[in-house]
């Protein structure tokens, strides 16, 4: 009988709509095209933020791995200022690292705009990149640019193709699509129904936000000192962990229900 570290491994999950870890982030059969995971946020590390056990989980199993952040133009943001170009450059190296893919779109903070313009700029890379599973932000938070990118993201993920400048070209929707939190002062109202465990991958999920926060700061990255970002995100984890008996877990909300394999 497996422990209930190892039940929760299998799963993935606690409730209806959760994710099936042989299902979702399945090893593709010799010979096959790779699996493709698209993540989705606002700004360049929503994702490492909320998701990077996940995201590191899919690499591993021999996933194509794909983060699209809409903001690409950080030169009204004050914390970089006069290096919007050099975050970005920045965070592309760090998430190649760890082999992830990034897309950038060019929005600025606080000017994501729900026009045509914008639909049209996330479905086509949700064409381009044809994924399995999709993770997007929660529609219910307290920064515009996250529910503005959540709006974007649904669209992009359900009625893409009607936007595109060719609505017949061949467009693929995921299978599987899935919502993330950002954390507290950020996300309203998140309720999750999957739970991931994310014990084995923790040291390098922790790593990449680690060295995503070093970029900004423009500071070379020092192990072992967690900043304020990791800090929390050290803390979310630990709760979603003790929520499903596991040491560190990212918790998710099924956009359907999927059927599981229990056995």
């Amino acid at each position: 009988m497996p422990t209930r570290r190892q039940f929760a491994g299998h799963l993935l999950t606690a409730g209806v709509g959760a994710l099936a870890a042989r299902d979702a982030l399945a090893q593709p059969a010799g010979g096959a095209a790779r699996p493709t995971v698209l993540a989705i946020g606002a700004h360049y590390d929503d994702c490492p933020f909320g998701i990077p056990g996940i995201l590191l989980q899919a690499v591993a199993r021999g996933n194509r791995v794909v983060v699209l952040s809409l903001i690409g133009d950080y030169s009204n943001w004050k914390p970089v200022r006069g290096r919007g170009a050099d975050l970005v450059d920045g965070t592309r190296r760090v998430n190649a690292d760890y082999g992830i893919e990034s897309r950038f779109l060019g929005f600025a903070s606080g000017r994501i705009a729900d026009d045509e313009a914008a639909r049209r700029a996330v479905a086509d890379v949700v064409a381009e990149t044809r994924p399995d599973v999709a993770f997007v932000l929660w529609p219910r938070d307290q920064h515009p640019d996250h529910e503005a990118a959540a709006t974007l993201s649904k669209l992009a993920l359900h009625l893409g193709d009607r936007v595109l400048a060719d609505p017949f070209a061949p467009y693929a929707t995921p299978r599987r699509a899935y919502q993330f939190d950002n954390g507290p002062r950020h996300t309203i109202g998140f309720v999750p129904d999957t739970f991931v465990d994310v014990t084995r991958e923790w040291p390098r999920a922790i790593e990449w936000l680690g060295r995503l926060m070093a970029v900004t700061r423009n500071e070379p990255y020092a192990a072992g000192a967690l900043d304020g970002a990791q800090r929390l995100k050290e803390s979310l984890a630990r709760y979603r962990g003790a929520t499903c008996g596991v040491t560190y877990a990212e918790a998710l909300a099924a956009v359907n229900a999927y059927p599981q394999v229990l056995f």
